[in-house]
């Protein structure tokens, strides 16, 4: 079916910048540990804070219905710890008649071998597994995770015809050699790579400028194996290059080159707040107007207002951001 989006149903910021894409964690637990992502003690919050899937189902609703959004992602914390996780992407389903395009994960893959064929039965389309180091010792230094259930959660992902992209944060002095190792392995397995530079949303207040290593690195790195060639810029978040004339991977260049002008996403915690940006100092809380019996129309209004609002990113805010939300709880 071919879903035409009127003007009326656009999701717009007061930049101009039109939303597409809603990612939605309905999870803070994850069975990690990233530094990069979430505190080493985290509190896990109750479950009566956590918006119930038919809360989350009503939301996504609104956003493909009435708003234009034609892409979910969902997140977490680690999304298929939450029970009931693959029936929630099944019920996503029924909306592609109402102009959802396709359904995404963001995995960190350790249960990935249980769930990849009930994930593909169940109408997703694509998942983002993080894979940060191919060295076994690193990797649970970084994780506080063994790597070998990740890579056969990759494997069987693979295998049950789930489209892949795997997402490597590079760090300096922690696994910036582990550049040319995790291209020779999804290069081998035939399988997306992208590298991130390392943004200030850690859980433990580590992140500092000279920590990040920039793009114009990664490229010189890979240079050294590869011949490179850049891609034409597109709108995704990934500058992309060809490696040996056969083999794409990206890179996402938050810190040294952001893409903010072209950003179209939000997100959605698990706590039902409204997060238009990785970087907003604050979300837009849905979930006590649902619970108190909020019509579509005012829950509509509150996302338009919260959306409209959102600032310029990482452009503007160039560091730390206080905020009461980290990563585990926002989302990816």
């Amino acid at each position: 079916m071919t879903f035409s989006l009127d003007q009326g149903r656009q999701l717009q910021d007061r930049f101009g910048r039109s939303k597409h894409k809603l990612r939605i964690s309905i999870t803070d637990r994850c069975n990690m540990r990233c530094h990069y992502c979430m505190p080493e003690d985290p509190a896990w919050l109750p479950r009566s804070q956590i918006l119930s899937f038919e809360e989350l189902l009503r939301l996504a609703g609104l956003f493909v219905r009435e708003l234009g959004i034609r892409s979910i992602r969902i997140t977490g914390g680690e999304p298929l710890l939450r029970k009931g996780a693959v029936d929630f992407i099944a019920a996503l389903q029924a909306l592609r008649a109402e102009g959802l395009e396709r359904v995404s994960l963001t995995s960190n893959a350790t249960l990935l071998e249980r769930h990849a064929a009930g994930l593909k039965a169940a109408g997703l389309d694509d998942i983002n597994i993080s894979l940060d180091a191919m060295n076994p010792t690193l990797f649970e230094r970084m994780t506080k995770s063994p790597l070998e259930p990740v890579l056969r959660g990759i494997l069987a992902a693979r295998e049950a015809g789930l489209a892949i992209k795997l997402n490597a944060v590079v760090i300096r002095d922690e696994n910036e050699q582990e550049i040319l190792p995790l291209v020779a392995w999804a290069r081998e397995h035939g399988l997306p790579l992208r590298f991130i530079e390392f943004m200030p949303l850690d859980g433990k207040g580590g992140w500092r400028p000279e920590r990040v290593v920039p793009e114009a690195e990664i490229i010189a790195r890979l240079q050294q194996r590869y011949a490179v060639a850049a891609l034409p810029r597109t709108r995704e978040p990934a500058r992309y290059y060809l490696l040996d004339g056969d083999y794409r991977i990206g890179v996402i260049s938050t810190v040294s080159n952001p893409f903010c002008a072209s950003c179209d996403r939000v997100r959605l915690t698990a706590t039902g707040k409204i997060f238009p940006c990785l970087f907003s100092p604050r979300g837009v809380d849905l979930k006590h107007a649902l619970r108190a019996g909020a019509s579509d129309a005012e829950l509509i209004a509150r996302i338009r207002a919260a959306v409209w609002h959102k600032g310029k990113g990482f452009v503007d805010v160039a560091g730390y951001v206080q905020r009461d939300a980290t990563m585990h709880t926002l989302g990816g």
